[in-house]
C-alpha cells in the first residue's frame, strides 16, 4: 500500500552530485537525492550499490570527494559524525551496534550526549547540572523504552535482549538525540514475517507521531512498496531511477539491475503466467 501521508514543502536533505571513491573504484557517483521534510524515503539496489556508503557520507563518516550534502539549508559534507549528530540526524546500522555489556537504558543515555552540556569536571564533583541533566536523562530514557515497546526491560544488558528487541533499542538510542532525520540501515535485516511487519508500523509511528523525516536502506521489497513515499534506485553508485513505489515496480532499468539482461521479459512472462493461473483457479 503505498503511502498517501502529506509531505511538507521544505526539504530536509539533499545531495548535490556527491560522490566517493576508494582508490580506482567510484562507490557513489554524483549522485542527486532530495527527500522532503516529513517523507519516508528508501533507498534500495542490489549488493554494493553505494547505498550504505552514501549513508555514510550523510551522517559524516565518510568525506565525499566532490558534492554537496545539504541538511536544512546547511552544508554539512565532511563534518565530523559528532557534529552531524549534533545538527539533529541519527542512524542505525545494518549490524546491530548496541553497548553489548551495558543495560538498555544506559545505552539511550549515551545517545543523548550530543545535547548534555556537562562537563567532566561537573561529573568527577557531581554538581547540580550534571545531577540535574542525568536525573532529565534517565526520565527520557525511560520514556522511549515505553514508545519502542521495552518498558520494564531498561536494567536488561542490550546482549540478554531478543534479537526484535535490540532493534528497538538501537532506534530508542538514536532517538534521545532528538532528530529531525533518521537514517535506518536493514531496520527489518534478520526478522521473521511477524517481527518485520511490526517493525514496519513502527517505522511509521515515527513519522507520524514524532514529525522525524526517515531515509531508510531497505531489501525487503514488500517492506519498502508498502511504506514509501518516494524510492531512490543506486546501482553500481549510480542513480538509475526514482519516484513513487508504483513507477519503481515497473521500471526496466530497476528491473534489469536486480534480474540481469532479460529481466523485464522475465517479469512479463511472470506477470503473464500468473494472469493464467488466476484465469483457470476463478
Amino acid at each position: 500500500m503505498e503511502s498517501t501521508h502529506k509531505l511538507g514543502m521544505q526539504v530536509c536533505i539533499e545531495t548535490q552530485k556527491v560522490s566517493k571513491i576508494f582508490g580506482g573504484l567510484t562507490a557513489v557517483n554524483a549522485v542527486n537525492l532530495s527527500v522532503p521534510e516529513g517523507a519516508i524515503a528508501s533507498i534500495i539496489g542490489p549488493n554494493g550499490a553505494g547505498k550504505t556508503t552514501l549513508f555514510n557520507c550523510i551522517s559524516g563518516y565518510y568525506k565525499p570527494e566532490h558534492g554537496q550534502i545539504i541538511f536544512y539549508g546547511q552544508q554539512i559534507q565532511g563534518e565530523q559524525t559528532y557534529s552531524v549528530a549534533s545538527f539533529g540526524i541519527a542512524r542505525t546500522y545494518q549490524n546491530i551496534r548496541l553497548f553489548a555489556d551495558m543495560t538498555a537504558i544506559e545505552n539511550i543515555i549515551v545517545g543523548q550526549y550530543p545535547r548534555f552540556t556537562a562537563n567532566w569536571m561537573d561529573a568527577i564533583i557531581s554538581t547540580r547540572r550534571e545531577q540535574n541533566e542525568e536525573k532529565i536523562a534517565i526520565e527520557e530514557g525511560r520514556r522511549l523504552l515505553k514508545f519502542v515497546g521495552l518498558e520494564g526491560l531498561g536494567d536488561h544488558l542490550a546482549r540478554n535482549l531478543p534479537y526484535g528487541a535490540q532493534r528497538r533499542l538501537e532506534i530508542a538510542r538514536a532517538l534521545a538525540n532528538k532528530p529531525r532525520l533518521l537514517l535506518l540501515d536493514e531496520p527489518t535485516a534478520g526478522m521473521n514475517p511477524q517481527e518485520t511487519d511490526k517493525m514496519t508500523h513502527f517505522i511509521r509511528s515515527l513519522r507520524d507521531e514524532l514529525g522525524i523525516t526517515i531515509l531508510l536502506i531497505e531489501h525487503d521489497m514488500r517492506v519498502v512498496m508498502d511504506i514509501s513515499d518516494q524510492i531512490t534506485v543506486l546501482d553500481y553508485g549510480t542513480k538509475i531511477a526514482e519516484g513513487k513505489p508504483r513507477e519503481i515496480q515497473s521500471n526496466q532499468k530497476v528491473i534489469e539491475a536486480y534480474l540481469g539482461p532479460g529481466g523485464s521479459s522475465l517479469t512479463k512472462k511472470y506477470q503473464l503466467r500468473k494472469k493464467q493461473r488466476h484465469a483457470i483457479i476463478n
